[in-house]
């Protein structure tokens, strides 16, 4: 092989690296871009207002609450499911429990099932939208407002959907800069 024959299969494969890699970064937020598009995966959309459109068929929403390994949070929904009309503004709320003696900061990752109404599935607020912090002892309701949205109806796949699991779970997250300032001290045990 010339030199220039080199050069050329050299810059190629450095292009086909660099290609790969940009691919490799874009993947991430193509991916979360994708799901909120579709709904895929249980990803839900964010509404700023309810619905205006309210039908008389009815979904019911149930909700469940986990916590990752090493989270030490308790955490529950205070109601088991309700049932809405379509495109009805839900509210419903979470309880959060820090029983340690340190101050915990949390983040709630979130989904429905199944996977197909996630793309109806309309928050205008939740506690999912920022990191919470728990003091020693504090216990927190927190709040979800949300609503079904009414093309729900007319989709030919997801049409016939009419149980919706509402899914959170949270996991431990570092405390923010102002919290881990403030924080008590670790309580050092005594022999």
């Amino acid at each position: 092989m010339s030199l220039s024959a080199n050069t050329r299969l050299a810059t190629r494969l450095v292009g086909v690296v660099l290609v790969m890699g940009a691919l490799a970064w874009a993947a991430v937020p193509f991916y979360n871009w994708f799901c909120r598009t579709t709904g895929y995966g249980g990803t839900t959309n964010v509404a700023e207002r309810g619905s205006d459109v309210i039908l008389n068929e009815t979904v019911t929403i149930r909700f469940d609450a986990n916590v990752a390994k090493g989270m030490e949070w308790e955490f529950r929904p205070v109601q088991n499911e309700m049932t809405l009309r379509i495109g009805e503004t839900g509210l419903a709320f979470y309880e959060a429990y820090n029983p340690t003696d340190r101050v915990i900061a949390g983040a709630a990752s979130y989904n429905v099932s199944p996977d197909l109404a996630g793309y109806y599935f309309d928050k205008i607020e939740c506690f999912c939208f920022t990191e919470q912090v728990l003091q020693p002892g504090e216990r927190v309701e927190m709040p979800v407002s949300f609503y079904v949205d009414p093309a729900l109806v007319d989709d030919r796949d997801a049409g016939r959907i009419r149980y919706i699991t509402l899914s959170y779970t949270f996991y431990e997250t570092d405390l923010p800069q102002v919290q881990a300032q403030a924080a008590p001290p670790a309580a050092t045990p005594v022999n």
